[in-house]
């Protein structure tokens, strides 16, 4: 079976871009039907998506209709193209291994969903239990607030998402993947240094003013993403126009 970081690499590749398109709907600011407006998003940003982003929280906030939308969606996107959950969930393991049940076996087309670490790593392993499938762990997210946790010092010296990333050698002997998501927006030399050669998810670009250029000469081979959502789904012109000028601007920064 092909593994996560295969699928999402072979993508990058196909199409020579590394970004991730986010869904995050928001009813208050569509015209029209809220189900033809997500379609759409992904029937025009097919050609330049890396990958796709769902966010649990906008959909389910619709009820029981808004999640089979999303169930739908996932499983319509072309079977080549990552699909990353943004759910962030995070309990004990016997409620995270329903959780995985339910993203893993019965919503078709999840390759990744994102997962908050921060109750240890009996709460990450049900998750990794599925070949070819991989968890996103929060280490250091794009909002002002990741310092209030994320980035405080230990008194060894280490910070707080240090102890996150020892769970990728944790993992090995699991057959998921470990990726990690990483603010563009707090995404410094000294913090992305620290991170695992694992996947990145990287949110914070556009509406949020991350900074492509702290990517630059980072030296990775695990493949990176980097998700835009209000970006590609509002503003001036077509999405299709949005994803482009933002693949191309990602291709310019990583020196592609």
């Amino acid at each position: 079976m092909m593994g996560y970081s295969e699928k999402l690499s072979n993508r990058i590749d196909e199409i020579g871009s590394n970004l991730c398109v986010g869904i995050d709907p928001r009813p208050d600011l569509i015209d029209g039907d809220f189900e033809t407006f997500v379609r759409d998003l992904v029937d025009q940003t097919i050609p330049y998506a890396a990958c796709y982003k769902p966010n649990a929280a906008y959909f389910e906030a619709l009820g029981s209709k808004g999640y089979a939308i999303m169930e739908k969606l996932i499983a319509d996107v072309p079977k080549n193209i990552p699909v990353i959950l943004d759910a962030k969930r995070g309990d004990i393991g016997a409620t995270q291994s329903y959780y995985a049940k339910a993203y893993f076996e019965f919503m078709e087309g999840v390759d990744a969903v994102t997962i908050s670490p921060y109750m240890g790593f009996d709460s990450v392993e049900p998750m990794l239990k599925y070949p070819g499938k991989a968890v996103y762990l929060l280490g250091v997210t794009s909002n002002p607030s990741a310092q209030d946790i994320e980035t405080k010092k230990l008194d060894d010296g280490r910070q707080v998402f240090e102890l996150v990333c020892e769970m990728a050698k944790q993992s090995e002997p699991l057959e998921g993947e470990v990726g990690f998501v990483v603010g563009l927006t707090n995404a410094e030399p000294e913090i992305i240094g620290k991170i695992p050669d694992s996947p990145l998810l990287l949110p914070g670009l556009g509406a949020q003013g991350g900074d492509l250029s702290l990517l630059a000469g980072s030296g990775r081979s695990a493949p990176l993403v980097i998700n835009v959502s209000r970006g590609v789904m509002f503003g001036e012109g077509s999405a299709s126009e949005r994803a482009l000028n933002y693949r191309n601007q990602i291709a310019e920064a990583l020196g592609k």
